[in-house]
């Protein structure tokens, strides 16, 4: 998140850090970073560096319909991320470090969990953002990896679905009437009204292909191993953010490493990794844009401030309508 929660301050990440894990941090500061998550860097008083997680638990609805099953399913997420890189010996996995009392998170206040992660030292780059052929095919490499993996935790079963899709109908039946939640709501309102058709198109095509992939293998998927939660770090490639780790049909990883070509996933096949479905493919590719549509239309219709975090939202919502146009432009 780009704007430190009003509820939250310094002082009390500082005391969930050392109630926690024991850390008495000599200086933290927020980081404006990611969405959904808000994040501290912390020194310790021995010199020592670690990343801060403070995860809205409003802001998560794959993981929970409720703030309590949110925190559980978040704990679930990185649980099975902690059996990745110490179990299955998978290192590129960056895992949250146990607390004193051998959980992956503590709660904090009602609305937030905080966990603490080794500090990596390496290059990052934002979800846009290109990525080389070399990292591309090492990644495929990891990917592989991963997919292959076992272990005794017990991640999340995801089918393909568009998180927040229960809130599109109403919205959509909502186009009428002004929307006065906030700032934003409005031009919300507008763009959706715009774009109702689209959005309605692409939805049955998503319901479409859900049909044509069926089943298939699951396995241990990270849900988001785009650019933006790649670190380059000395020794190789480092993944974050494991909040979306489930098991799922490898498409649900591979989608974001299509370049198009026919031998987009031979580094993938080479290393043990099965030939993705391009009904799966495309059905995964599909959910994203349809994802953001619903989260950042639900942001705006709910009371909010202009600030960083729902500028952002409504420049996400109105690029990735125009994204949905462009597939289909006589929808």
């Amino acid at each position: 998140m780009n704007t430190p929660p009003a509820d939250l301050g310094d002082h009390d990440v500082r005391r969930a850090l050392a109630a926690g894990w024991g850390l008495r941090a000599a200086d933290i500061q927020y980081v404006p970073k990611g969405f959904g998550t808000h994040h501290w860097l912390a020194h310790a008083q021995d010199g020592a560096r670690y990343f801060v997680n403070v995860d809205d638990l409003d802001s998560k609805p794959w993981l929970g319909a409720d703030r309590r099953a949110t925190r559980a399913g978040l704990a679930a997420a990185f649980a099975t991320a902690i059996a990745l890189r110490d179990e299955a010996g998978l290192p590129f996995v960056v895992a949250p470090l146990l607390s004193r009392h051998g959980h992956p998170l503590a709660p904090l206040a009602d609305r937030y969990a905080i966990s603490l992660f080794p500090f990596v030292d390496g290059v990052g780059a934002g979800y846009a953002d290109g990525m080389s052929l070399e990292d591309r095919e090492t990644l495929l490499r990891l990917l592989a990896a991963l997919h292959a993996a076992a272990v005794t935790a017990r991640p999340p079963r995801r089918e393909p679905e568009i998180p927040g899709r229960a809130d599109l109908p109403a919205a959509l039946a909502a186009l009428r009437l002004p929307w006065t939640a906030g700032p934003f709501s409005e031009l919300a309102r507008a763009e959706l009204a715009r774009h109702a058709d689209t959005v309605r198109h692409h939805l049955a095509d998503f319901d479409d292909l859900a049909r044509r992939a069926g089943g298939g293998p699951l396995v241990v998927t990270h849900g988001e191993p785009h650019p933006g939660n790649i670190l380059r770090a000395a020794d190789g490639l480092r993944l974050v953010d494991w909040d979306t780790v489930a098991l799922a049909r490898p498409e649900r990883d591979l989608w974001m490493l299509d370049d198009g070509s026919p031998d987009a996933f031979a580094a993938y096949t080479a290393a043990g990794g099965p030939s993705p479905d391009p009904a799966a493919i495309a059905l995964h590719r599909l959910a994203w844009p349809l994802t953001d549509v619903a989260l950042f239309t639900a942001t705006l219709r709910s009371p909010h401030t202009e600030n960083a975090d729902t500028r952002l939202a409504w420049k996400s919502l109105r690029d990735t309508l125009a994204h949905l146009a462009a597939m289909h432009p006589d929808a």
